[in-house]
């Protein structure tokens, strides 16, 4: 299967049979359907393994449901459905599924041999073969597992020499090399599986690796280099213990770093992580390469600046490559170029002095430990833009605190051209005892807090609960002639409401001091003391 100069390495997928075997995963006949579906007519892998024989009547009805769809769009010969070495029993129950191709689980080295099976070698080598045999009188295509082939090619060859004699007899043309506990490193692979493939050239051997120390991806490559023709795969890596081999991994890693290549479609590898990732329940870690949520994003603002300045921190594993988009988050960590970025991709344009208010509100939050994403600066814009000029008033500090035996209650401190007031109230809700105290607080500077009229939050979309929180309340003015608003935007939602308050305040208190009252009550106060 060679294109020009690079060999087609084929791609195994067995998110729905080794991929099942992740604690606490079980798909439907109807998201086994989809996943395979979008795996082999959209992502366009070489193979997938769906089930297990003999599970349940479950697994036998999602068996069915894939391979159904798999005769009709002419891919039944890439479905592959794993067996046992059980004389008929397989065998029959994969036909009745619909598949017409056998993945054998045989044992790889002697240890599970005696000790699983208690079985000699040659006892084990006969079975395989009849259940192989039996398969061809059915029309079932047979490869062939090694179980535990790390082990055991690193503990004696003549086992292994024993069962590939075997299988070699039997005409057995593809086996799977298991490092089914990932104990191998990536020197060991590409030693073993080179002596494989020179002690047996007509068979066609390919990798399954475990991801037991991370090394997965390199062992996989390893054996590529030494002589496999296939990898197995799952999507996330999903697969016992440390999982499997990432499809999204070894893909990249052998277009970018081989002679070879895949038939697999890049830019659909994170549309599939998505699907797997909400019908598995299982999330991507934030920083797993190539689908992780945070490696396409640049924190540090000088990275973002040398991207504007010619893409200084751009490798070939580049976002668009995979479906995706580089994104640069905004923290305590931004620069100009950061925030310039997301301006841009959202279409918005601000004056030097706005966009320095809007990044010292960011960097305010980042050292909040909050990262602001895209989703979150519109809001930080609009509580911006809508922050009065100059802050004549503030509250300097509050608490409230809300029992479920007593009423809540409130205590505020208000400042205001050097001078403070402060007072406490109860209400019935942790805001409305704030009100109150807060009306009683600024009474002192001749100020009448307006009526609220309405009072919204709002969060981003995607319910992180770590988002950053808008609160837009409406208010009415003391002559009640008409209605304004003010916005808080905070990582924790009364935060958010007391800023809007705040801004209330101000609006009403440079309202009073344009009309010269505030000023001469504050100097007939003061000449009456």
């Amino acid at each position: 299967m060679s294109t020009g100069d690079k060999k087609r390495i084929a791609i195994m997928d067995t998110t729905l049979r080794d991929g099942e075997q992740t604690p606490d995963i079980s798909y439907t006949a109807s998201e086994k359907l989809h996943v395979a579906r979008m795996l082999l007519a959209d992502l366009e892998v070489d193979r997938i393994e769906i089930a297990s024989a003999r599970v349940s009547e479950g697994e036998l009805e999602a068996a069915r449901s894939v391979t159904d769809w798999a005769r009709e769009a002419g891919a039944i010969d890439r479905v592959e459905i794993l067996g046992f070495c059980d004389g008929n029993r397989s065998v029959d129950w994969i036909r009745e599924a619909g598949g017409q191709v056998m993945n054998l689980l045989a044992k790889g080295s002697e240890h599970h041999c005696r000790t699983h099976l208690s079985m000699t070698p040659e006892q084990h080598a006969t079975r395989i073969v009849e259940t192989v045999n039996y398969g061809r009188e059915n029309d079932v295509r047979v490869g062939v597992y090694l179980e535990d082939w790390s082990n055991g090619v690193r503990d004696g060859f003549d086992y292994v020499s024993t069962i590939m004699t075997a299988l070699d007899q039997a005409d057995i043309g593809r086996v799977y090399l298991a490092d089914t506990l990932g104990v191998l490193a990536p020197d060991d692979v590409r030693h073993f599986v080179s002596l494989m493939a020179v002690t047996w050239p007509k068979i066609e051997f390919e990798f399954h690796g475990h991801n037991d120390y991370g090394l997965a991806t390199a062992n996989a490559i390893a054996a590529i280099q030494a002589g496999a023709s296939g990898i197995h795969v799952s999507v996330n890596g999903l697969g016992e213990r440390a999982g499997n081999t990432s499809l999204a991994e070894i893909v990249a890693a052998i277009a970018d770093h081989t002679d070879f290549r895949t038939g697999v479609k890049e830019s659909r590898l994170a549309v599939i992580s998505s699907l797997v990732e909400s019908f598995s329940g299982k999330n991507v870690s934030a920083n797993s390469p190539i689908l992780g949520t945070d490696v396409f994003t640049q924190t540090a603002g000088v990275h973002a600046d040398g991207d504007a300045k010619g893409n200084l921190y751009a490798t070939r594993l580049a976002p668009q490559r995979f479906g995706r988009e580089r994104r640069y988050a905004l923290g305590k960590l931004s620069g100009k170029a950061s925030l310039d970025h997301n301006l841009e991709r959202l279409g918005i344009s601000l004056s030097k002095t706005n966009r320095q208010k809007v990044l010292d509100r960011i960097i305010e939050l980042g050292d909040k430990k909050h990262t602001v994403v895209p989703e979150d600066l519109l809001m930080i814009i609009a509580d911006v833009l809508k922050t009065p000029a100059e802050h004549v008033m503030r509250i300097e500090s509050y608490s409230i605190s809300v029992k479920s035996d007593d009423a809540p209650r409130a205590d505020v401190v208000v400042s205001f051209q050097g001078r403070k007031s402060e007072a406490s109230d109860t209400g019935d809700g942790g805001y409305d005892a704030f009100m109150r105290a807060l009306k009683t607080a600024v009474a002192a500077y001749g100020i009448e807090v307006p009526q609220l009229v309405d009072y919204r939050v709002r969060i981003p979309p995607g319910g992180r609960t770590e988002a950053l929180v808008e609160t837009l309340i409406s208010w009415q003015d003391e002559a009640g002639q008409g209605n304004f608003s003010t916005i808080g935007v905070d990582s924790d939602q009364t935060a958010a409401a007391v800023i809007a308050t705040e801004k209330m305040l101000n609006i009403i208190a440079h309202e009073v001091a344009l009309d010269g009252s505030l000023t001469d009550q504050l100097r007939a106060r003061s000449q009456a003391h």
